[in-house]
């Protein structure tokens, strides 16, 4: 199933800055702190995109004339976003973590050669997981000071040029920024560099908000968070020096599985008819995709991964996402917000009733209700997220969702038309969401599975949306 080991050529490796301000001054040392809402997420914790594009050029080419707009429209891009340019600085405590940046900031852009196959790396078959994450830019390197400060740079950049066939552009950025304040970010940047350079009509429109004021923590969330905080801190350092590749080996496949609109209304209808069948004054008159594309995978990772597990059917299983609650807080927060405005959510099963014939229809009241949950209190039990956690990785078995089917990810345009395949890198543990690319109101879900387990997995899914249709 994987291609063959790629051969990868570094061309070049540059630092590229935030443009100068249009009347010249000079920016100065500015500290950006992080709000409560960003403090669960502070530290070494990435999100990881690639965007797969056509572009049959060679090398050369790239390098004479697309590699400078882009460079260009990046600088003019992190003009408006000149914190990305900067440094998480985590210093010890007392001190609570802040984002700093100065006129000497930059972000490394890396241009690297390959010649792996790029119709392969693209398509939504399963592939090498080590091959894959090759194409996209490492861990964030971090440093310490002699105080014991922690350094996290929050954005590095990589693209990848595949002579005469494709083009992959990959970031890795710091979860002090959400997928909306992200979403933001590269809109802004393909936008700009489509214009060659000219066009900034995305930025002046929707300029980034910066205010910290506007989150307000009345039930002090933030110094229970930050002591959360602290504990993580104290295990950085040995588990940032002991990183291990375990989860890189050639025996797991990342891999992407979509569902059309037709497969997700398939989903909607036998979920809701189950529902009423059971709880005929109860049930929702409406069921989101997400809600019934998400239950339908857990449902379907479990009957994979526990199929001859026995002994521990009575463990919970927990699935866990974020949702974005600017508008759920009851004061304005702009959609240009820059930091995290997110709330964390889970749902449980028992695995055995997930193993069962209607595992679906339970996983899909489950998180019914932890959206609903959501939707009626954002912070519900905030106070008790890394406690929570903790006992469902300890004592349950846990699946998190990354990305979301609400982003456009596939308008994503630099100049060389839509992106062939959108990506988000994630761990074993992990299904990530994007738009579908292919159909309006699809969704695709990515996975990272054994070869193994990914061919049974894909059994199970073919034959629950064939049962869905009948």
């Amino acid at each position: 199933m994987a291609a063959p080991r790629s051969t990868e050529n570094l061309i070049q490796k540059s630092e590229v800055a935030p443009a100068t301000v249009p009347d010249g001054r000079t920016r100065t040392t500015s500290h950006l702190p992080l709000t409560f809402l960003d403090l669960p997420l502070a530290g070494p914790i990435y999100g990881k995109r690639q965007f797969f594009y056509k572009y049959p050029y060679s090398t050369e080419h790239f390098c004479e004339t697309t590699l400078s707009t882009l460079k260009h429209s990046l600088s003019l891009t992190l003009q408006h976003f000149f914190p990305l340019a900067g440094n998480l600085l985590c210093p010890p405590p007392p001190h609570k973590p802040f984002i700093r940046s100065t006129h000497h900031d930059s972000v490394t852009l890396t241009i690297i050669e390959s010649q792996a196959n790029f119709s392969h790396l693209s398509s939504n078959h399963p592939k090498s997981l080590k091959e894959f994450q090759d194409l996209v830019v490492p861990e964030l390197p971090f440093s310490t000071t002699h105080d014991d400060t922690f350094i996290f740079p929050l954005v590095t950049l990589q693209a990848t040029v595949f002579p005469n066939c494709g083009l992959c552009i990959a970031i890795t950025y710091s979860h002090v920024i959400d997928g909306k304040c992200f979403n933001h970010f590269i809109k802004s940047w393909s936008s700009i560099c489509r214009s060659g350079g000219v066009d900034l009509t995305l930025l002046e429109n929707s300029p980034m908000c910066f205010d910290r004021e506007l989150l307000k923590d009345p039930r002090g969330l933030e110094a229970i968070f930050l002591r959360g905080y602290f504990e993580e801190r104290s295990t950085w350092k040995d588990r940032l020096i002991g990183q291990t590749s375990e989860r890189r080996g050639e025996d797991f496949v990342k891999a992407t599985i979509v569902f059309g609109k037709n497969d997700i209304e398939g989903l909607k209808r036998w979920a809701l008819t189950e529902w009423k069948r059971n709880d005929e004054f109860n049930f929702p008159q409406y069921l989101s995709k997400f809600v019934v594309v998400c239950a339908f995978v857990w449902a379907s990772l479990v009957k994979t991964r526990c199929r001859n597990d026995d002994e521990e059917n009575d463990k919970e299983e927990y699935f866990l996402f974020a949702a974005d609650c600017r508008d759920r807080l009851g004061y304005p927060i702009p959609e240009t917000y820059f930091g995290n405005c997110l709330t964390f959510c889970d749902a449980m099963v028992k695995r055995n009733d997930l193993k069962g014939e209607d595992g679906f229809v339970k996983a899909v009241k489950a998180i019914k209700r932890a959206v609903n949950d959501m939707e009626s209190e954002p912070l519900k039990d905030a106070e008790k997220w890394r406690e929570s956690f903790k006992k469902m990785f300890v004592l349950g078995s846990a699946l998190l969702s990354a990305g979301s089917p609400n982003f456009p990810v596939y308008s994503t345009d630099f100049g060389f038309g839509r992106p062939t395949k959108v990506e988000i890198l994630h761990h074993f543990n992990c299904i990530s969401l994007n738009q579908s690319g292919d159909e309006d109101g699809g969704i695709e879900i990515g996975l990272v599975c054994t070869t193994t387990e990914f061919e049974y997995l894909f059994s199970v899914i073919q034959q629950g949306l064939k049962a869905s249709k009948s």
